[in-house]
């Protein structure tokens, strides 16, 4: 009889509200055993506990990496991302950090450079991939059916805005929406398009109504981006914070193919819940709708690949540098 083998043991960095999520759904999926929290806001601290009772509480991430653990769930303000990353993948440790992973390429190649020269898994919390509605419009995508898919139009405009300061501090965030919302829409782009060459990238960046120059210094809260692909498909992303949307959020992606296409968008302002359809003409059919508890497959899904593939790296990892590549050709540096 094979003896069954120990679960991973992971940490969290940051337990803040998306670290609590996610870790949430870790101890959920019964993939791993949470074995410590590091978070230097004890109320965070204290509220993850209360989820992961048998978990070692410690205050730093120099703490953390002396308990000899497997994995590391980073959950932190982004400026510190690429440096704790690194630190951890150094100390042996494989990787999920929210995105993004870096404010820039360079700190997002250096971060992939180190996962793969310590063979550590590597993964960013790109979430959307995971939703019912973008999972069958990427199976549809990738069937053929929809003939030779050549365009595509996403959109993420969000009511509201962030409300940390850090969010609003271009050295912190390495910049506004299109880091923050815009990320995902360029991620998801490139996964339709199964990583193509970029031809080209133009961008028009606003903050308050003026149009952003590079070196400004401040962060845009409306961004409109097209992309030229290497056989000339079109891509346009366009995101915003604190837009007068009419609704909380407007989050929709469109892909348009010789014989069909498909959309997602979500329902009626909701952050949370999503419709797909699948066009023929001016015929529509609807492949996707919710209840759907997507938000946490994405770190699911990596501690999946932990557990079973014992935390080697996976080259996919490369693919995180070209959507960091893209947003730094955008933002004009």
């Amino acid at each position: 009889m094979k003896k069954k083998q120990p679960l991973p043991r992971i940490g969290f960095l940051g337990t803040g509200w998306i670290g609590r999520h996610r870790l949430k759904a870790i101890l959920e999926s019964k993939e791993a055993e949470v074995a410590c929290i590091a978070d230097v806001c004890r109320e965070n601290a204290s509220d993850a506990a209360k989820l992961a009772p048998g978990a070692l509480v410690v205050d730093s991430l120099d703490a953390l990496l002396e308990l000899g653990l497997d994995a590391v769930v980073i959950a932190t303000p982004s400026a510190g991302h690429c440096s704790q990353a690194v630190r951890a993948l150094e100390a042996g440790l494989s990787v999920f950090c929210q995105k993004p992973l870096g404010r820039s390429a360079y700190e997002a190649q250096m971060v992939v450079d180190t996962a793969r020269a310590a063979n550590r898994l590597l993964g960013v919390d790109f979430s959307y991939r995971f939703t019912d509605a973008v999972r069958k419009m990427h199976e549809l995508v990738g069937s053929g059916e929809l003939g030779e898919v050549y365009a595509a139009d996403l959109v993420f405009h969000n009511a509201y805005g962030p409300d940390k300061a850090w969010f609003y501090d271009a050295e912190l965030s390495g910049g506004g929406c299109l880091m923050d919302l815009g990320s995902h829409l360029v991620d998801l782009a490139l996964w339709f398009f199964d990583y193509p060459q970029v031809r080209s990238v133009s961008s028009s960046i606003f903050s308050g109504g003026e149009r952003l120059k590079g070196g400004s210094g401040k962060v845009e809260d409306y961004a409109v981006v097209s992309l030229v692909l290497e056989n000339g498909h079109a891509v346009r992303v366009a995101c915003s914070w604190n837009v007068s949307a009419g609704r909380d959020a407007v989050i929709e992606s469109s892909f348009y193919g010789t014989q069909g296409g498909v959309a997602f968008r979500n329902v009626q302002g909701s952050f949370y819940d999503f419709v797909a359809e699948r066009f023929r003409g001016t015929s529509a059919e609807t492949i996707a709708t919710p209840p759907d508890d997507w938000g946490g497959r994405c770190a699911v899904d990596w501690v999946r690949q932990l557990r079973t593939g014992g935390g080697s790296y996976n080259p996919q990892a490369e693919n995180l540098v070209q959507v960091a590549a893209v947003l730094d050709a955008a933002y004009g540096r």
